[in-house]
């Protein structure tokens, strides 16, 4: 296990290593889980985009199910598995919505097709006409003029309070570390396999 005695130091080391090591087509993945609406679990695969301020940032649609759930208990967790590594990092946090300026940055470099479907598709919202909506897009697609930023558009930046990093050994005596945080401080526990 790496030697850095604080988490954001040591998450930013192993996505490096395993961004300069992976093959997968979406490395930044990360599972995000919130308490729903109905108080069952909600789990579901979102894009890591950054720590901004010692804090992991996600964006999308903010009228989601995803949104919503957020709104209504701001307490979720981001699990991160990365494979070429063999290693697993388990954050526990509080959810914020993000700044105006930080939603709108990072809605630009977004790439065009997904602009378009962010601006006509209302994520996770039944539908009848699937055909109807894909051929909206492709419309819009082929104008191919700037799109703003919608208005229910934005993230969330989640601090966090846990950190439990695990390094998988095939002796399956894996190596886990929980960081917590106490009293303005990190605390470090080692945890059994």
């Amino acid at each position: 296990m790496d030697k850095i005695r604080q988490p954001i130091p040591l998450f930013k080391k192993w996505f490096e290593e395993e961004i300069n090591l992976t093959k997968v087509q979406i490395p930044t993945a990360v599972c995000l889980s919130t308490i729903g609406i109905d108080d069952f679990p909600n789990a579901r695969y979102v894009s890591f985009k950054e720590i901004h301020d010692e804090s992991f940032i996600i964006t999308g649609p903010l009228n989601s199910r995803k949104g919503i759930e957020i709104e209504k208990n701001n307490k979720v967790s981001l699990t991160f598995w990365w494979t070429e590594t063999e290693r697993q990092i388990r954050v526990q946090g509080i959810a914020t919505k993000i700044s105006e300026e930080l939603a709108e940055k990072y809605f630009h470099a977004r790439d065009f097709n997904s602009k378009v479907v962010s601006m006509i598709c209302e994520q996770g919202k039944e539908t009848s006409t699937i055909k109807l909506l894909e051929q909206k897009v492709l419309e819009r697609v082929t104008k191919n003029k700037k799109i703003d930023k919608p208005k229910d558009w934005g993230g969330f930046s989640i601090k966090p309070v846990r950190i439990e990093f695990m390094e998988f050994r095939k002796s399956r005596f894996h190596d886990r570390k929980l960081f917590e945080f106490k009293d303005e401080k990190w605390i470090l526990k080692q945890l059994q396999p």
